[in-house]
């Protein structure tokens, strides 16, 4: 089974990231697949996360997801919170009984330079230079990833990534991160980002 991350953060939330090597029809003997898909891998990333879901919880009712007018998956009545995130052949998910939560995962790309001015304020961008002595590419993913998190986190749309999700300083302990934010969309509301760096993905949730 390739669970290539799993995390208990605490007695009611769970997170895991699953390297994605099966052809469909192993997912399929516990996932139903929305008929609106059709490219052969995003059919993939999306079984894959959602067979996280029972793996992270067993209890987890996978038939009764909804789908907001956001494009958010959620459970009518909350019984489960819960984020999930695609990237390349990887899949996470991040599942709590308490709290609201919020996963990303990406790979570092070139890409990300092309769009750096227009998700992260000039002081945003200084900071990532003062931490990490540079503006690189690898971080420049993380800043991106980070926001991603607090995107999800928050699940209601209507968010201007430079404007109401904003990065105040990142700790780096080898290749593990924590971000500390502000969500600015209504009140200012402090929030905390965890990350990892594996495999060239960075991986970051919220909870």
């Amino acid at each position: 089974m390739p669970l290539v991350y799993q995390q208990n953060i605490n007695e009611t939330s769970r997170l895991a990231v699953w390297h994605i090597d099966e052809p469909e029809t192993f997912f399929l003997q516990k996932v139903m697949l929305s008929n609106s898909i059709t490219h052969p891998h995003k059919r993939l990333q999306h079984l894959a996360g959602r067979y996280l879901l029972p793996a992270l919880f067993e209890d987890f009712p996978l038939e009764l997801i909804k789908i907001a007018d956001t494009r958010k998956p959620f459970l009518p009545g909350e019984t489960f919170h819960f984020s999930i995130s695609h990237c390349g052949d990887y899949a996470a998910a991040i599942v709590s009984k308490t709290r609201r939560v919020g996963v990303d995962i990406e790979v570092v790309s070139e890409k990300i330079k092309k769009i750096r001015d227009k998700f992260l304020t000039g002081q945003e961008q200084e900071m990532i230079r003062q931490v990490f002595g540079k503006e690189d590419i690898p971080f420049l993913t993380l800043a991106w990833s980070i926001k991603e998190s607090m995107f999800k986190w928050y699940g209601s749309g209507g968010i201007d990534f430079k404007q109401h999700l904003q990065i105040e300083n990142i700790v780096v302990n080898d290749n593990q991160f924590m971000a500390q934010c502000i969500f600015q969309k209504n009140e200012p509301m402090p929030l905390k980002v965890h990350g990892l760096l594996f495999n060239n993905n960075f991986l970051t949730w919220i909870i």
